[in-house]
């Protein structure tokens, strides 16, 4: 340890320091956890949002769509030509359209998604979310969200009306299973069909609305797009989740930037106490800054001293945050004791993950501002003139 540290350390921790030093430090390091600690659990819930919203949005959806301008009538070559593009691990016809569901008197809009059940596997994780039943190719038969169904008191068996704006007359259909997705917008509004059933109901006949495409990463899914379309050319359109979805976690990455500036103003009024309490350290300290000087001392190493000082502060703040953040975290996760309304955030408990990058980037702007905090005071003791301070010694 250089002498620098050692001096630096003993100023901080000595009984013999000025009371209002010891007082201001304390409130500081305080401080700097609360903020580190409050921007650990911020991020860390808002990564949860995010990783879980990606999650369940591919789980009932495809990682890329291709789609056409036109009719979709050939979408058994289109997929056969998808097989040449590396990333892709598989594909399946789907057809979409917006209906009203028709049950008991009531009604409400629905988004009706036709798949190929067998095919469907492969390119998403829908049937992983079906709780109840399952979707088969018997004709008419559908899955519905369990949002949806509780609206409709519909259960495995039960039947009710579907009207697309394609046909004349209403169709009946059977539910044959229930599906949870944990996101409320699907669960209430998202009615699935076996593919044959879905062309009836918007009169497409062989046609289909889209592709859906499945990749080996999910998180390659741009340069995929990139290669797929370069290979299909016009009149194809690929779109991947992420364009899908692009409001949605623009406002996400938007709202995380904006939380971690507003708490990080915490650590910065923290930081303003180091300046303040070191301040009161280099008068407290004006007889030995003086001795040090005359022994030979360069002002370089008052510096140090002084700094290495607001570095303490701020390392042992920053270590405090994090370990209390990382607790709060696991506590959270662990337990499950905060719980959410589904029809506001989707989600039904509150999803936390902690991220090693955004750990990093909380530690190092809480000793970062610690450190540039302390430079005032140090760069005060550094100029202060020995004759000065022994005057009156």
């Amino acid at each position: 340890m250089s002498y620098e540290a050692w001096i630096a350390k003993r100023y901080l921790w000595s009984k013999r320091r000025h009371p209002f030093v010891g007082v201001i430090s304390v409130i500081s390091i305080l401080g700097i956890s609360v903020g580190v600690a409050a921007l650990v659990v911020v991020l860390a819930v808002m990564n949860g949002f995010d990783e879980d919203l990606k999650s369940r949005i591919i789980g009932t959806r495809a990682h890329l769509i291709v789609e056409k301008d036109g009719l979709f009538d050939d979408a058994p070559a289109v997929m056969e030509r998808l097989k040449s593009v590396p990333s892709v691990a598989g594909a399946a016809p789907y057809v979409e359209g917006q209906a009203l569901i028709q049950s008991d008197g009531a009604g409400s809009g629905v988004l009706v998604r036709g798949v190929e059940v067998n095919e469907e596997r492969r390119v998403s994780k829908f049937f992983n979310y079906v709780t109840q039943g399952t979707l088969t190719e018997k004709p008419n038969g559908v899955v519905v969200g369990c949002e949806l169904a509780r609206r409709f008191g519909l259960r495995l068996g039960s039947q009710f009306q579907i009207l697309s704006q394609d046909k004349a007359k209403p169709l009946p259909y059977t539910v044959e299973g229930i599906f949870t997705s944990g996101m409320y917008d699907y669960d209430a509004n998202l009615v699935f069909l076996n593919l044959r059933s879905a062309q009836e109901l918007f009169l497409l006949k062989n046609n289909v609305s889209g592709v859906s495409v499945y990749l080996k990463d999910s998180g390659g899914a741009a340069r995929a797009k990139r290669m797929i379309q370069k290979e299909l050319g016009y009149p194809y359109f690929v779109h991947s989740w992420m364009d899908l979805n692009k409001t949605l976690f623009g406002a996400l990455r938007l709202e995380k930037t904006v939380m971690f500036l507003i708490l990080a103003l915490i650590i910065l009024v923290a930081s303003l106490n180091i300046a303040g309490s070191l301040t009161i350290l280099v008068t407290d300290k004006t007889k030995d800054i003086g001795v040090l000087k005359a022994l030979g001392a360069l002002p370089s190493s008052l510096v140090k001293i002084f700094a290495a000082c607001g570095l303490l502060v701020g390392l042992t703040g920053a270590g405090t945050g994090l370990a209390i953040g990382a607790g709060i975290c696991w506590s959270i996760q662990r337990f499950k004791w905060v719980e959410l309304p589904k029809e506001i955030y989707y989600f039904d408990r509150l999803p936390v993950q902690m991220n090693a990058a955004d750990l990093f980037s909380i530690f190092l702007v809480a000793v970062g501002l610690s450190f540039l905090s302390a430079l005032y005071p140090a760069f005060t003791a550094g100029r202060l003139n020995p004759v000065k301070a022994l005057r009156y010694e």
